[in-house]
């Protein structure tokens, strides 16, 4: 999964959203503690940095050092690259030990995973009962009604061959992941998600561009010998796109929420 994203590291740094306050309020409001988290994927850091303004340390993990490179450096927040599964071994050298992490995030990342191995993980980590699971995926923005027209053809039309089959969980805001964790006390009884927020980024048309060329499936399409953003494509983006006087358009990503806490039931 990180080779999808090393060469194109820092267009995903760039233009992929800051997620909601409402979100992080959210998640902080079921944890009871406060003190550590674990992000896992995290990236260039998107959610580290808020995390850090609400929990006094923050281990951000990634398998991908080019991606870690990129990630905003702050004094509570602990960047480490990790293999894709650590062994239960290993992980006080990586994270921490059994039972202190009080919440582990996921952003835009779980589809990636070998869920039951990392999961063992997590409920290794976290502190019984109460330590909090939250995982979010965002999909494709919403602009306005002409460029996103443009943007649904494109998706399905041009870019579907080169995304991975497990895109579809992304697609599907994580309604079908499983996520064997308890209820967390400010959602409906049994209810772990999702839950919809949304991220605002202002954006010019050249900005947007480049977050095309962030996504795994431009990556995959480009080592095959095609470029997705042709010209007539790029025609078609720059007579629908509306915007300001100044080029920004505010674009808006629907983020969907899987949260649990882990319980006392052993995985």
């Amino acid at each position: 999964m990180a080779e999808l994203f090393i060469k194109q590291a820092a267009e995903y740094a760039k233009t992929r959203p800051s997620y909601p306050k409402q979100l992080f309020e959210f998640i902080a409001s079921e944890t009871p503690c406060h003190d550590v988290v674990w992000d896992v994927g995290t990236g260039s850091g998107q959610a580290a940095v808020s995390l850090a303004g609400i929990y006094k340390t923050v281990i951000a993990t990634d398998t991908s050092a080019t991606q870690l490179d990129h990630a905003p450096r702050l004094p509570n927040v602990h960047y480490r690259r990790t293999p894709p599964v650590i062994p239960h071994a290993d992980l006080p050298l990586h994270i921490a030990g059994e039972s202190t992490v009080d919440l582990v995030t996921v952003g835009q990342a779980l589809h990636w995973f070998d869920l039951p191995a990392f999961y063992k993980q997590a409920h290794w980590v976290l502190k019984k009962p109460h330590g909090v699971i939250a995982a979010w995926c965002y999909c494709e923005p919403e602009i306005d009604p002409a460029v996103d027209s443009v943007l649904d053809s494109f998706y399905a039309a041009d870019s579907a061959p080169y995304w991975d089959p497990l895109r579809k969980l992304v697609e599907d805001g994580y309604r079908g992941v499983d996520f064997p964790f308890e209820a967390v006390g400010g959602a409906g009884e049994g209810d772990t998600g999702p839950f919809r927020f949304t991220a605002e980024h202002a954006m010019d048309l050249e900005g947007f561009f480049m977050y095309v060329r962030s996504w795994s499936a431009y990556q995959t399409a480009k080592e095959r010998g095609v470029e997705l953003l042709g010209d007539a494509v790029v025609e078609k983006f720059r007579r629908a796109w509306c915007n300001d006087e100044n080029g920004d358009g505010v674009v808006r990503f629907p983020v969907y929420l899987r949260i649990g806490k882990v319980g006392m039931v052993k995985l």
